[in-house]
């Protein structure tokens, strides 16, 4: 296996191409109300071109990216582990106080600047990662599908419970209360003036400090209440991503061909049902339960072989083009990952956010692409950039400096 004290460029380069398709996810969770990332019909009526934008977002990025994310800091856990048992420390013990420093960095994001942070998750789930890196590939494999399926089934039960409140609703001997608290969760996900997506608006057009007293109040409210939905995904595709680095897929060893098989396989056992799950959303007018359905749980069975696609997709151009000047630039997106992911909250919430620009809710979902857009090209510019002076990003540097409770060196000239 290539040295861990060594970078892996095939894995930069999916870092950098996971980090930049998160974002395209995450900006309609940064420009519009909460509900509207579940439900795009929160945001108000859909035009064509932002069914467009929310079809591509569904069949190719929603969850992948994040899955690729998952994959890769679960490879990257045995590279540092093995780093540090190298030189001699404790690799298990260094994971864990990288986890702690990363939820609070987490937290920080939380609070401070946006909502949707993974940070914190990943610290957690990696903590509980940590019991299998030991594992052969094939254990690791069939451990991930376990999750994978708890996941599933926490998901699926919650829209069952939901589908069965509605039944209990639409009965003519209902309670009245049950008929109007369905009725007013329906609208919470699908009816722009229902009060609590109005407040979101009145929310984040606002001063600093509403939207940091709103973000402490979610996460005492909300945050643990939605860990089971991301618990078990989350640690069965970081288990995927130690088997694949320990088969070599990961690290780029792989033959062309190999990869382009699996890429082409991957997509069509994931495209044609997701294609079908859109279909039926669409013509359905984006009814609220059969998006929420489909978006946490419908869709999750062909989320895996799409998210497998994409790394084999990547690789398999990383591959032919390894030593290209875009794939590079790429890469050096990927050795950021963690600045780049922080930066595009930090700019992304000063477009959006009252504080900032106050463009929260005037920016249809069409128009999102262009915001995204151009943030690749700033990051694809500055980090190459950066990383011709300095040998870490300023978040890596500061987490890894806290994290082994010395400063590091930053300056490639030092």
């Amino acid at each position: 296996m290539t040295a861990p004290s060594s970078r892996i460029p095939a894995m930069d380069v999916l870092r950098g191409c996971a980090v930049m398709g998160i974002l395209w996810m995450n900006i309609a969770a940064f420009a519009l109300p909460e509900q509207a990332y579940f439900s795009p019909a929160a945001a108000g009526p859909l035009s064509t071109g932002d069914i467009t934008f929310w079809t591509v977002s569904f069949l190719l990025v929603d969850g992948k990216m994040r899955a690729l994310f998952s994959m890769l800091f679960g490879a990257s856990m045995l590279l540092l582990i093995d780093r540090e048992e190298m030189a001699g420390r404790d690799g298990r013990q260094a994971q864990m106080i990288r986890a702690a420093w990363l939820f609070l960095f987490g937290l920080a994001h939380y609070l401070l600047l946006w909502w949707g942070d993974i940070l914190m998750i990943y610290a957690l789930v990696g903590l509980a990662a940590l019991l299998f890196v030991r594992m052969e590939p094939l254990a690791l494999v069939k451990w991930a599908f376990f999750f994978f399926l708890a996941h599933f089934l926490v998901c699926a039960g919650f829209i069952g419970t939901l589908y069965a409140w509605g039944h209990a609703a639409a009965a003519p001997d209902g309670a009245s209360h049950v008929s109007a608290g369905f009725a007013n969760f329906i609208a919470s996900l699908s009816d722009p003036a229902h009060p609590a997506i109005r407040s979101e608006y009145m929310t984040y057009r606002g001063g600093y400090g509403g939207i940091f007293l709103h973000h402490v109040a979610l996460f005492g409210e909300q945050w643990l209440t939605t860990l089971p939905f991301v618990l078990f995904d989350t640690l069965g595709f970081m288990l995927l991503g130690m088997a694949m680095l320990k088969g070599g897929f990961l690290t780029g060893r792989w033959q062309a061909e190999q990869y382009w098989r699996t890429a082409r396989h991957c997509f069509l056992i994931g495209l044609i049902p997701m294609a079908a799950l859109a279909v039926w959303i669409i013509s359905g007018r984006f009814a609220a339960l059969a998006t929420l359905g489909s978006v946490l749980a419908w869709s999750f069975p062909f989320r895996i072989p799409l998210a497998v696609g994409w790394a084999a997709l990547i690789l398999w151009l990383f591959t032919r083009h390894r030593d290209g000047a875009f794939t590079a630039r790429i890469a050096a997106v990927g050795r950021l990952a963690l600045s780049n992911y922080l930066g595009s909250s930090l700019v992304m919430c000063a477009i959006f956010y009252g504080w900032g620009l106050g463009l929260f809710g005037h920016v249809p979902p069409r128009v999102m692409p262009l915001f995204v857009a151009a943030a690749w090209a700033v990051m694809l510019v500055w980090s190459p950039l950066w990383q011709r002076r300095f040998a870490l990003g300023p978040a890596e540097w500061l987490w890894r400096s806290l994290a082994r409770r010395q400063t590091q060196k930053i300056r490639n000239s030092d």
